[in-house]
Parts: C-alpha cells; sequence; structure tokens
C-alpha cells in the first residue's frame, strides 16, 4: 500500500545534549554517558555492498543517506529519492525505522541497501517511556555516526518523522551537509527541531514556507516513485476484474488501512444500491473479508485487497477516491489526476491531515470530510454527485492535475547536487 496513514509521533532534540564532549564537559555521569557510547551494531553486509562498488572511478559522486521510515508517508518519498539518486550515479544508504511498513515496502527494492534504526516516537516528558526514548535515540546516534565514518556520507537528507532526527544530528556534527524534505502542509516536530541544522528544508507545499522564516527553503513538491505511471485505463480495469465503462472509485485508507472509512463505506452500501459504480477498496489487514463479504451481499462490483503493490494499476483503473489526506498519498492522486474525497486522520500531529487536504480543497480537487460527519450513510451522499455530475468530475480532475509535482524527486537531487560538494 503506498499511501500515508498518518499519525505518526514526530520527534526534535536539542543539539547540545547530544554532543558526547558537550556532555562530558558538563559532568555527565557514566551511567548517562553509557547512552552515547553504547555498542552500536553496524550491518556489515549492507556497508559491503559500497565497499564493492568503490573501485576509485567517478561513476559514484556522492554517498547519500536519506533518512525515512516509520510511516508510508515518509518512507514512499524517501524511496523516490533514492532511484533518482541511484539513477545519477550516487550511491544511496537509507536509514528506516524497526516497523513492519518499512520491511514490507523494502522487499519490493532489493537494490536500495537499507539500515534500520531503533528509534521510537517522542512520548511525554513525565512519560515513563522517556527513559527507552532517549535510549533507542542514543543508540540510533551511535549507530549513525559509526556508520558514517565507514560510509563517509557526502549529502544526507531526511524526511521527517522519528526516524530522521538522529542521522541528520549525527551529519551536521560530522559537517556533512544536510537537507531535510517536509510534504506536509504544516511541519512536524522533528522537522522544525531540525530545520536550523541544514543547508536548505525543501517543501511539500508552498504553504508550510511560512513555518520555516530563518532558514533556506525550496518548494520541490513530494516525491512519487518511478514505477508509478499511467496505465491504459481498460487494461488496468480489466486486470482487476471490473468493466472497463463504469465509473470507478478507489477507497484506500493509507499505509496501515482505516477502519474508519471501511465502515462508512459499509454503511453506505445500501444507499448506492442501482448507482453505476464499481469500486477498489484497500482495507488494510483488519477488515479484508469483512469489506469483502458486504459488496458481495449488495452486489456491488468491487476489488477487494488487503493492500496492493501495483498502486499504479489501481490509480490508473479508477476515477476519483476516498482517502485519508497524507502527503504522499496526495501527491500520488494528483499525480494520475484523481478528484477526491478526503477524510483526514483525527489523530495526525497538528491535524496537518486537514492542512493538507485544504490546499487540495481551495483548488477545486477535492472536498473535506471529517471523520466524525461519515455517520450511517453520509459518506454515499457525497459519492453520489461525482457519479452523477460528469462535468464536476471532469474539472475537478483538471484542477487535481495542476497540483502535480511528477519532478518533485529530480527536483529533491538537484538541490542536494546543488549545495554539496562532489566525492573526492
Amino acid at each position: 500500500m503506498v499511501s500515508n496513514g498518518g499519525g505518526e509521533t514526530e520527534f526534535g532534540y536539542e543539539e547540545k545534549m547530544c554532543h558526547p564532549e558537550a556532555r562530558r564537559r558538563r559532568g555527565t555521569s557514566q551511567t548517562q554517558a553509557k547512552y552515547f557510547f553504547a555498542r552500536a551494531y553496524i550491518d556489515e553486509r549492507s556497508l559491503a555492498v559500497f565497499a564493492a562498488r568503490d573501485d576509485g572511478g567517478d561513476e559514484f559522486r556522492m554517498n547519500a543517506i536519506i533518512a525515512c521510515g516509520g510511516t508510508g508517508g515518509h518512507l514512499f518519498p524517501g524511496l523516490a529519492v533514492a532511484e533518482v539518486l541511484r539513477a545519477r550515479g550516487h550511491q544511496v544508504l537509507l536509514f528506516v525505522s524497526e516497523k513492519d511498513v518499512d520491511a514490507l515496502a523494502l522487499k519490493e527494492h532489493p537494490e536500495i541497501p537499507f539500515e534500520k534504526l531503533p528509534t521510537i516516537g517522542l512520548p511525554s516528558p513525565f512519560s515513563p517511556a522517556i527513559l527507552g526514548f532517549v535510549r533507542r535515540f542514543n543508540e540510533s546516534f551511535r549507530r549513525c555516526r559509526s556508520i558514517y565514518r565507514r560510509f563517509k556520507p557526502q549529502v544526507i537528507l531526511g524526511m521527517g518523522g522519528f526516524t530522521s532526527t538522529a542521522p541528520v544530528l549525527a551529519g551536521k556534527m560530522r559537517g556533512v551537509p544536510t537537507f531535510i524534505h517536509e510534504s506536509n502542509a504544516i511541519p512536524g516536530k522533528a522537522n522544525k527541531m531540525t530545520a536550523r541544522l541544514v543547508r536548505a528544508v525543501l517543501l511539500g507545499f508552498k504553504e508550510c514556507a511560512p513555518f520555516f522564516p530563518k532558514v533556506k527553503t525550496e518548494v520541490t513538491g513530494t516525491p512519487i516513485r518511478t514505477e508509478l505511471q499511467r496505465l491504459d485505463c481498460k487494461d488496468a480495469r480489466e486486470k482487476l476484474g471490473l468493466s472497463a465503462d463504469i465509473t470507478t472509485l478507489l477507497v484506500m485508507g493509507g499505509s496501515q488501512g482505516a477502519s474508519g472509512i471501511n465502515q462508512a463505506m459499509i454503511k453506505s452500501l445500501p444507499s448506492l444500491d442501482g448507482a453505476r459504480l464499481q469500486v477498489i477498496h484497500l482495507t488494510g489487514t483488519r477488515d479484508e473479508r469483512l469489506v469483502a463479504d458486504n459488496y458481495r451481499r449488495a452486489k456491488l462490483p468491487a476489488f477487494v485487497a488487503a493492500f496492493h503493490h501495483r498502486m499504479e494499476e489501481l490509480y490508473s483503473a479508477a476515477d476519483f477516491a476516498v482517502a485519508r489526506s497524507g502527503a504522499a498519498s496526495l501527491a500520488e492522486l494528483a499525480a494520475f489526476a484523481l478528484p477526491a474525497i478526503l477524510i483526514p486522520f483525527p489523530y495526525a500531529a497538528d491535524d496537518h491531515q486537514a492542512r493538507n487536504a485544504e490546499v487540495f480543497v481551495k483548488a477545486d480537487a477535492a472536498i473535506l470530510v471529517k471523520e466524525s460527519e461519515i455517520l450511517d450513510d453520509a459518506l454515499a451522499q457525497k459519492i453520489l454527485p461525482f457519479i452523477e455530475d460528469h462535468g464536476r468530475l471532469q474539472r475537478m480532475s483538471q484542477n487535481a492535475a495542476k497540483l502535480s509535482t511528477r519532478n518533485a524527486a529530480s527536483a529533491v537531487v538537484e538541490t542536494m547536487e546543488k549545495y554539496t560538494t562532489a566525492a573526492v
């Protein structure tokens, strides 16, 4: 599954509290110092990839670190940038989280080496979990420094979220050019805290720029992966077992599914009886059978799956979507000119999904519905006008396409190259 479910806890950490020498000068106890100097595990197999490819030539001009992961919204844009870097002859190493969503996605990209970092989201300062957080952060920080001594990065890119903070901080202390990318219309805590450490902040939305008044920003858009290319609509529908000439709705709930959206669709099925509509529905693992059974009983044609690894097929087959409003999902919807009914994840940090959705609503590329408003058949009442008014559907599709930044990954890489000295 490609789109971002949102709701991750992001994280910021003061540089002065992380520098080992500074901590020693302040008389940190041996017990506290052990957090910084705990033995770091390094995956020798990942690092061996680079040793084997380093033949002294100039084919690979930069060693690049991309710190992403934790949610699809961080990971998939990071993968998109990695693809462009590799295509331009740079070496790439990803830093990802220990979450299952990262491992699942990376199985599709065995050519890209990666390291897992044990960082977790920042808990409340008064929570007992803060000790575990500090320990895991320091382990990640130490691991980054160890890997940097061997990999010798020339550039580091953080994609936001708790996985990116230790790599960016460790890179800054090493003197490596560092960058962060903020995909959302309002920045997360991690990026707000690390922004002062980087050469430039790269943005998915221009609306985010005012949140970084004292640092250099560049609007690049949110990167999407190269395989997300439009296919023939009829062929895509045929592969999914759907009719070629019926209006098709894509329903998706993010990188981990969305029970609220699944339940809203189930409640709406009676009101969609008789509508000339077929549905592609990504449910997440938990609700797949329940949702499929309800479509079957309603006799509404549908392709139902927990996840799908070829999202280009689903996007190409659809006319419009019901979706969360994570930045990665929105970038992909725009790339395929899909208007949407956006239901922001209600527990997203700082309500950033609602802010993202507002950008698309303002452009008349989407409508926004709060999850608290999709009671009974309310979602059906939002879906039916898209089926009945083809002029509206076409207009909103054109507006969605105008929001697309398909060259975002290249723009990110070009900025990194511009500010970074080529590898010696």
